[in-house]
């Protein structure tokens, strides 16, 4: 008896509908160009809060349409399907609406769907902020903050289109919370630094012809070291150097050329001649820190020279062994000191760790003396000294491990290191 008297009475949203389809009709067909100019900008502009409203609407019924799995009961496989054919729209198109629908419905996000109903927001911007909202790591950003955030885009919304919003999206939290920024920052770099050096690959195939053809993916850094030396010996200094007395006149050579014809002299007298100079200069990569992220005290990312940026920790690591030279910042950004190459272990000083270690100390692994790096127990950045007795040998990967927060380790009286994840 009762879901007779409800079915009687028409739904508000029913009347909606069936209130707009009779404007619509009625209306709709007037010719555009009776419209006085004055009166054309603000017609439109409500036309658009119209259209974000019923938006607003349409995803509303949509998403209980899911809820009471009306699609599956017409026979679709899902609710995504059933309205991709009821909208004549592409299935990837419905789905997304569809997880619109589901993301508004969630309490978090109330303000975006109120704002998308008063039609102050369209829909492609109200994606753009759920997008931004959404993102944020749960175990950093709370409720509130997340809720100060999406009302501060929808603030934003009124003066922005989606592409703007969306950069804007990726700043909100820099904005009300650099510290929980400057986190999420030093764990995105760390984990972008271990899943390029874990997926590293270099390839080569000969073309029968007396060339090698080859492919490679490595590591921002180790890409930015490569190309400061590549283009210190294809640096027309270099090759003024190396050319042949009689030269009066050397032909234009593409850069591709210049760089092939560097990166053979590179190999081939690399171990010979050391890191390759321009401007009277090591072709040596630079990175900006201060002295807490070097000593550890804190995880600002570090600047390259080059532009690119790297996690404190990455730049730690770098100080024991590699061809980098920190830029150590004081608390005015004043360059406190200016590292030397002097802090590595010199060649008889790498001798005599090999002898002693005889490769990679840690664990059951075998990597020999000729593949290891030389680690500093006592940080270089500590106060380390660069010693025989303060240097100890690990292959690159549990030199990295040394150097990640995530690891720690210890020593047994035999000197072999154990590394285990912290719980």
């Amino acid at each position: 008896m009762t879901s007779g008297l409800a079915d009687s009475v028409e739904h508000p949203l029913a009347s909606l509908v069936a209130g707009v389809r009779g404007l619509v009709e009625q209306h709709g067909g007037a010719p555009a160009w009776t419209v006085s100019p004055s009166q054309l900008p603000g017609l439109l502009a409500e036309l658009v809060a119209v259209q974000n409203a019923l938006d607003a609407v349409r995803l509303r019924l949509l998403r209980e349409t899911d809820r009471h799995q009306l699609g599956e009961a017409s026979g679709h496989t899902s609710t995504a399907n059933w309205w991709a054919d009821q909208a004549r729209i592409t299935r990837p198109a419905a789905h997304r609406e569809l997880q619109l629908a589901e993301s508004l419905d969630d309490s978090q996000h109330e303000p975006a769907a109120e704002a998308l109903a008063t039609g102050e927001v369209s829909l492609e911007q109200t994606v753009v902020i759920l997008h931004a909202v959404d993102r944020l790591p749960t175990d950093l950003v709370g409720p509130v903050l997340r809720r100060d955030i999406e009302n501060h885009l929808l603030d934003l919304a009124r003066q922005h289109d989606p592409k703007d919003l969306r950069l804007l999206g990726h700043k909100a939290l820099e904005v009300l919370a650099p510290e929980v920024a400057e986190e999420i920052e030093r764990r995105r770099l760390e984990a972008e630094e271990q899943h390029a050096a874990a997926t590293a690959t270099f390839t080569m195939r000969p073309d029968g012809e007396g060339s090698v053809f080859g492919r490679f993916k490595i590591p921002v850094l180790a890409a930015e070291i490569l190309a400061k030396h590549l283009n210190a010996i294809a640096a027309p200094k270099h090759q003024h150097q190396h050319a042949t007395s009689g030269a009066s006149h050397e032909p234009r050579v593409s850069r591709p050329l210049k760089l092939g014809a560097a990166f053979i002299e590179y190999l081939q007298t690399r171990a010979a001649t050391g890191t390759p100079k321009a401007g009277g200069m090591a072709a040596t990569v630079v990175v900006t820190m201060t002295l807490a992220d070097l000593t550890g005290t804190s995880h600002h990312p570090a600047h390259l020279d080059t532009g690119e940026t790297i996690s404190a920790s990455e730049a730690r690591r770098l100080a024991c062994e590699a061809g980098i030279i920190p830029a150590v910042l004081g608390t005015s950004s004043q360059i406190l000191d200016l590292g030397r190459k002097t802090r590595f272990h010199t060649e008889p000083q790498r001798i005599a760790i090999a002898l002693r270690d005889h490769g990679c100390v840690a664990e059951h692994c075998d990597w020999p003396p000729a593949m290891c790096h030389i680690h500093h127990p006592v940080p270089w950045a500590r106060g380390g000294p660069t010693s025989v007795t303060n240097g100890t040998m690990l292959c690159p990967r549990h030199h990295t491990l040394a150097h990640d927060t995530r690891y720690q380790h210890k020593t047994s009286p035999g000197g072999k290191v154990t590394f285990s994840r912290r719980t």
